[in-house]
């Protein structure tokens, strides 16, 4: 049992238990239905990857590999362009494709717009210890400019504290079950971007904390919300606390990267390795409210 399997459990019943339902909400599903949600204000999770608390979740599978290739399309080959994003395997963003084969002016093409990950990197070499490394996709220039989802993740700060880069990664909105809970795809790729950065500019990564501003529940996922709670409840079972603390490192899953590389822009999906991964199965099936 991982520590995002912690959270996940306690994010859950907070939701079920204390979450307040929306209002003749923005996204549908498939069928033309709108897609409620139930929801909680101010969610924060934290790991300590220095200590071995990669945040994935052993619940259910969690597409790691495509979430780190989404980072790739946001940060490192910066692009909005569908066809891109397909060749670098990317394909769930078909959905928000504004009419030009683009999801508008957002995410990647903000980050290249901007030279944000360049600046980023000069900023940590330059003045480790200064106190303005924001990259934020939040420009108001971009939002006003083209249709396009308004990015969800959308700021990260970034702090050294001695050998280790922190990072701290702002989320408007999360999907809680699909991407955004705790060791969900939002938080495995924001870590392996942290460790990435980290290598580049010679720290090693440390604590990586996620904020998310509203974080939910669709009503078409509490069945798997409450399939989940039963698994966490049959893995708690199964294990104990006292193994869990004194061997967490060796036991838990943790996201490896190829030692051999340094440069963030040469990093391919072929440089990480999952160790210690096996997740429950079989996948949950979860509707997207678009």
């Amino acid at each position: 049992m991982t520590k995002a399997d912690r959270y996940m459990e306690s994010d859950i019943r907070h939701i079920l238990q204390d979450g307040y339902k929306d209002e003749n909400p923005r996204p549908h599903y498939a069928d033309g239905t709108p897609a409620h949600t139930i929801s909680v204000n101010h969610v924060c999770r934290q790991y300590d990857l220095s200590a071995g608390e990669f945040p994935i979740c052993t619940l259910r599978p969690m597409a790691w590999k495509t979430g780190i290739k989404e980072i790739f399309t946001i940060y490192q080959k910066p692009t909005n362009d569908l066809a891109t994003m397909h060749e670098m395997g990317v394909n769930w963003w078909d959905d928000w494709d504004i009419g030009d084969g683009t999801i508008g002016q957002r995410y990647g093409a903000t980050v290249s717009r901007y030279d944000l990950i360049n600046n980023l990197i000069k900023d940590i070499q330059k003045d480790p210890y200064g106190r303005r490394k924001v990259v934020s996709l939040w420009q108001e220039t971009d939002l006003h400019e083209t249709a396009g989802l308004a990015p969800c993740a959308f700021l990260t700060i970034w702090n050294v504290r001695g050998k280790y880069l922190d990072m701290a990664m702002i989320q408007r909105s999360g999907d809680m079950l699909t991407a955004s809970g705790a060791g969900g795809i939002n938080e495995i790729q924001y870590a392996a971007l942290l460790m990435m950065i980290a290598r580049h500019t010679g720290y090693e990564p440390g604590v990586f904390t996620h904020f998310v501003a509203n974080e939910q529940i669709y009503d078409r996922h509490i069945d798997a919300a409450n399939e989940m709670l039963k698994r966490y409840e049959e893995l708690e079972q199964k294990e104990s606390d006292e193994t869990l603390v004194e061997n967490y490192k060796d036991i838990c899953p943790r996201l490896m990267l190829n030692d051999n590389k340094i440069n963030f822009y040469d990093f391919t999906i072929d440089d990480f390795f999952m160790v210690n991964y096996d997740p429950i199965k079989p996948q949950l099936k979860l509707e997207l409210g678009i």
